[in-house]
């Protein structure tokens, strides 16, 4: 394992920062333990970022089987919510964001796409707009400026407000049309664009996750890009141990102990490029149409990952008032939020999961 946790390290620049770091914890094995031992594994291949698998098993055949699945049903997931690469036989979300003869056409899709459109668009209502898929054409411009900011840093601007404000007024989620019926999507505006980066890797997550509860697989966690995921306890019975990074290195700001719960971190220092010196990272305000600031992470406790993964984005975007605010509505929600001068703000019941 400690290799593993080297590997991850040496690789860590070349890939998506990951925000939640599982840390897999010595333990002894007792006879509650039923004989099972401690496997984990892991891979590169999906959502740009690397998953680890770990989990408890009699045998490395019995674990290999678990994981081997849960590799393959995140590949679909992958494939399906990719808003960047086309994939042959399959309609994803980049041919629903395609352009034929200047207009989208209506794309009949995979029920799972259907699915997780119709919940980004309740987190969308429930966030007050805060959490909108449909910002894509936004999205997209500084998803280009960054990445020409990368590539060539000597060539790094930010862009232009005008650009972006004319990109904002194509952000409308109701012109995103869905037919349940016929399992059909239909963006009805020609320059509106999707893009699910806030919500499909968690809503992935845990749909993946409920499949296992349904099998009645227990004993494992799940972490793709940060995103963790526990299925059950570990094999002695106690919770899952992860950490929360410190976005300027050194200790972990928190320790966690996870028991069929998700945890998700939303932070500055994930993907961002600099321009005249200055960081401007990915998650865009939507009404600022500019980087949020003040804070430099925000983490979200709660059952759903895909909640977890959707409220990390919003309450990164709102005050610390304002988010305070809003996750009262989620009864099943805990927060920290990071300040810009490393103040740790909590929840009333986030201490209930720190070890």
């Amino acid at each position: 394992m400690l290799s593993l946790f080297f590997a991850l390290r040496v690789m860590k620049k070349r890939i998506i920062s990951i925000t939640v770091i599982l840390c897999v914890l010595l333990c002894s094995f007792s006879a509650c333990t039923k004989n099972k031992e401690k496997f984990s594994t892991y891979t590169m291949d999906y959502f740009d970022t690397i998953t680890t698998i770990t989990g408890y098993e009699k045998t490395q055949k019995a674990f290999d089987a678990v994981a081997e699945g849960i590799i393959s049903e995140l590949g679909e997931y992958h494939r399906l919510y990719s808003i960047y690469h086309r994939f042959d036989g399959t309609e994803n979300l980049c041919t629903i964001n395609e352009l034929v003869d200047g207009e989208h056409r209506t794309v009949t899709v995979d029920r799972r796409i259907i699915d997780m459109l119709l919940y980004a668009k309740e987190m969308y209502y429930k966030t007050d707009g805060i959490m909108n898929i449909a910002m894509g054409s936004v999205l997209s411009l500084w998803h280009d400026y960054r990445t020409i900011g990368k590539d060539s840093p000597s060539e790094a601007s930010l862009p232009p407000m005008e650009k972006l404000q004319e990109a904002s007024l194509h952000c409308d989620i109701e012109k995103m049309v869905i037919d349940e019926e016929n399992n059909t999507v239909t963006l009805t505006d020609p320059a509106m664009t999707l893009d699910v980066g806030a919500i499909a890797k968690g809503y992935a997550v845990e749909c993946i996750a409920k499949g296992l509860e349904e099998k009645g697989i227990t004993g494992y966690v799940l972490n793709v890009g940060g995103n963790v995921r526990a299925i059950g306890t570990k094999g002695d019975g106690t919770p899952w141990t992860v950490g929360i990074e410190n976005p300027d290195g050194g200790e972990y700001l928190s320790y966690l102990g996870l028991a069929d719960q998700s945890l998700v971190t939303s932070g500055s220092y994930q993907r961002f490029y600099y321009v005249d010196g200055k960081p401007y990272h990915h998650i865009i305000h939507p009404d600022t149409l500019m980087p949020s600031e003040g804070f430099l992470s925000v983490s979200v406790v709660c059952k759903d990952s895909g909640l977890a993964d959707a409220l990390s984005t919003a309450l990164f975007c709102l005050s610390l008032e304002e988010g305070m605010e809003l996750i009262k509505e989620f009864s099943e929600a805990e927060a920290m939020w990071v300040s810009d001068d490393g103040t740790k703000t909590y929840t009333d019941g986030w201490k209930n999961f720190e070890n």
